[in-house]
């Protein structure tokens, strides 16, 4: 649509249009654009559709969660349907795996990842395996870039998550409001605890929690002899059918995921605090669908992605979108912990927080 009108020294009329307009053939997500990314997106688009496939590798996104994800983002990059989203869903160490394997080889087929690995992901930045990309969506996660958990134009938080406490009501009577409560709560064999030998994301968390949680602690919750398990789906599963009462580290997404289709199940946030993994989501150097990627990552971090990742999979999201942890409340604090060279996790108490969550409008 013409947008400035002059008159020429002829004294005809002068048409022109202000740069970066938008048109009526434009997607949605190139409308919603700010007027000076939108001949970048498009650019993008038009080579993602020659690309036509994306794959990507995450340990949080459930396969419902990525059916409900990937008609929208056609439809916000105006993608055909045969666009194919190849998503694995895998144990964090099989994430770590599988990208270190593909970037020592050189034979790169994973165009993107997401890990809650600051430090891991920042040495796949340093060993220059990680395309710098400054994605549009980038401006509204400045907080979370300025406490460790992403490196901008390298890798962002499409959100955070935790492990937390959770049981079964129907097996278990527990009015436990601490970690400490968990101790003895349960006989010895019918609590479970997240395998930090093998769970990268497990390992964190027991660095984290070392802070508040003294090794005397967790001596005791070794005399409960836990069931060491990888998978948080299998953690759930396993609070259903009563194999186990507790479990030490249950993930807020998958316990909800599990009430929708008719568990009854509870978690707790302790009041001694929780702690947030950002869930880094990074392109790889070279991967084969680089556009695609960026388009994927894009939705990701846009209000429509974030709001679908932060009901489905009870992420904390740094953009203002409801979410499905009802208890998280815009007052929250982190405090920052650091290990190696970057913010790891970050310890939740009663002040103000670099997370927007506001109360939730689910």
């Amino acid at each position: 649509m013409p947008t400035f009108v002059g008159m020429t020294m002829f004294g005809g009329l002068l048409v022109t249009a202000l740069p970066h307009a938008a048109r009526a053939e434009d997607p949605p997500a190139v409308i919603a654009a700010d007027p000076a990314d939108r001949d970048a997106i498009r650019a993008t688009i038009a080579a993602a559709k020659a690309e036509g496939v994306l794959s990507y590798w995450d340990a949080v996104i459930a396969p419902e969660t990525n059916d409900e994800m990937v008609p929208l983002f056609r439809t916000a990059y105006g993608l055909p349907a045969s666009f194919a989203v190849k998503h694995t869903l895998s144990p964090t160490l099989g994430v770590v795996t599988r990208v270190e394997q593909e970037v020592g080889s050189g034979n790169v087929t994973i165009d993107l990842a997401s890990l809650a690995s600051a430090p891991w992901v920042g040495g796949l930045v340093k060993a220059g395996h990680i395309l710098k990309y400054d994605s549009p969506e980038a401006k509204h996660y400045e907080k979370a870039y300025a406490a460790g958990l992403g490196q901008k134009g390298w890798f962002t938080p499409n959100g955070a998550y935790m492990f937390v406490p959770a049981w079964n009501p129907e097996f278990l009577d527990f009015k436990g409001k601490s970690w400490r409560d968990v101790l003895g709560a349960v006989p010895p064999g019918r609590v479970s605890i997240n395998d930090s030998p093998n769970s990268a994301t497990g390992l964190l968390s027991y660095m984290g929690l070392r802070q508040i949680l003294d090794l005397d602690y967790f001596k005791a919750l070794a005399k409960m002899k836990p069931q060491f398990i990888v998978r948080s789906e299998q953690t759930a599963e396993r609070l259903v059918n009563g194999q186990d009462l507790i479990a030490w580290g249950g993930s807020p997404g998958r316990i909800l995921q599990y009430n929708d289709r008719g568990a009854n199940l509870k978690f707790l946030l302790p009041e001694e605090g929780i702690l947030l993994l950002g869930n880094a989501t990074f392109i790889l150097a070279k991967a084969p669908h680089p556009n695609a990627a960026k388009l994927w990552m894009d939705f990701n971090l846009s209000e429509a992605g974030q709001k679908i990742l932060s009901k489905r999979e009870a992420l904390v999201s740094s953009r203002a979108v409801p979410s499905a942890l009802n208890c998280i409340k815009p007052s929250s604090i982190m405090e920052l912990t650091c290990f190696s060279c970057a913010a790891l996790v970050k310890y939740f108490k009663a002040s103000d927080s670099f997370f927007s969550t506001p109360e939730p409008d689910l």
